[in-house]
């Protein structure tokens, strides 16, 4: 943990009114490849504190400061005494992370804490599986989605570094947006992979299902993003193959591709019957820069595209499906239970019509 965090400090505190009045604390982490900060009550320290001794069988080796200190000279609430807990607070996450003893700082209730054990560092920069809870998947969902507008970003600035004339400068920015992207991917796959552990750990299947359709449209942004970067688009200003800075003209293209009238040298397509009319391959903005090479990383970009529609379409049928099992289940336990009602009533109408001819007889 200590190769991970590098710096921690807690510089200033906020008094909030929701849902009550209360004051949290603004933890701010420096690791090694990237900062972020976590909001803490003074009673989550607390519980945190409660939790690591417990858990490690003795107590972290600084002392956590007393909730009400001076409560009979000062308003628990006064500025003074917030600045003096915040940096007694400081001090007690400090201790933690700079003793020489582990076993508190790798502790899962203090990587929580710090909101450390998503893929943020835990499985990125340590190099094991993360582990997550159900606000760690979320925080860390939130994350990649401003690790891709930050991909978003890269690529606006590489475009204008291009129509400024900038080549080196928007190939770095290119390469840039591309080390990202590929760090967003590897992060997708491990959230994706936490989804299982959650269900296994009772995640409602609602809630999974609505996490699992919230990893695909993060996939599929990463995947446009991907296609952007991966083929560029900016052949007129010095980037691509030569191939892509040097198109061919529209009468190679249309000896290549054919014409709605038939192939040059001679040869015509054959004319058959098909079920609507065949389309003539035509140019785009999109592909008229492309070569054979890019053509074809489009082409499986669209593929798996498709693919990822298909298996959403079949996750929301196999719903479907078993939806239409259980009202078929339900229907045919009410016909069973029709049946039953029915026999019975006819058994009670037997009953009747035999007590009716008995008191015939009597009244006879």
């Amino acid at each position: 943990m200590t190769t991970v965090i590098q710096a921690l400090h807690i510089p200033s505190w906020e008094e909030r009114t929701a849902p009550k009045a209360h004051v949290v604390y603004r933890i701010e982490i420096q690791a090694s490849v990237r900062s972020w900060q976590m909001w803490r009550r003074y009673s989550e320290f607390a519980d945190l504190h409660v939790e690591l001794s417990k858990s490690t069988g003795a107590p972290p080796p600084a002392p956590l400061p007393p909730k009400n200190a001076l409560a009979l000279f000062r308003s628990s609430t006064s500025p003074a005494l917030l600045e003096e807990r915040r940096a007694a607070l400081e001090t007690y996450l400090r201790a933690i992370l700079a003793s020489k003893d582990e076993r508190w700082r790798e502790s899962f209730a203090f990587r929580d804490f710090l909101g450390v054990p998503v893929g943020k560092l835990a499985a990125q920069d340590i190099g094991g599986p993360a582990h997550f809870t159900s606000t760690s998947w979320l925080d860390e969902h939130q994350d990649l989605q401003a690790r891709v507008r930050d991909v978003r970003a890269d690529i606006n600035r590489r475009d204008a570094l291009g129509d400024s004339g900038d080549v080196s400068s928007s190939h770095q920015a290119n390469v840039q947006a591309k080390k990202k992207l590929a760090g967003v991917l590897t992060r997708v796959g491990v959230l994706e992979d936490g989804l299982k552990t959650l269900a296994l750990a009772g995640l409602s299947e609602g809630e999974l299902q609505r996490r699992t359709d919230m990893v695909a449209r993060l996939r599929d942004d990463c995947e446009k993003l991907a296609k952007i970067v991966t083929v560029s688009r900016m052949t007129t200003r010095g980037i691509g193959s030569a191939a892509e800075r040097n198109p061919a003209s529209a009468t190679d293209r249309d000896a290549l591709m054919g014409s709605s009238s038939g192939m040059p040298g001679g040869f015509n397509r054959p004319v058959a019957r098909v079920f609507g009319q065949a389309a003539q391959p035509r140019e785009t903005e999109e592909t008229r820069p492309l070569d054979d090479h890019g053509l074809l990383q489009l082409q499986q970009t669209r593929v798996e595209q498709q693919d990822v529609q298909l298996a959403q379409l079949t996750t929301i049928l196999q719903r479907q499906k078993q939806l239409g099992l259980a009202i078929h289940q339900e229907v045919s336990e009410q016909i069973e239970d029709l049946d039953h009602l029915s026999s019975e009533v006819d058994r009670v109408g037997g009953k009747l019509t035999g007590a009716k001819r008995q008191l015939n007889r009597l009244g006879g």
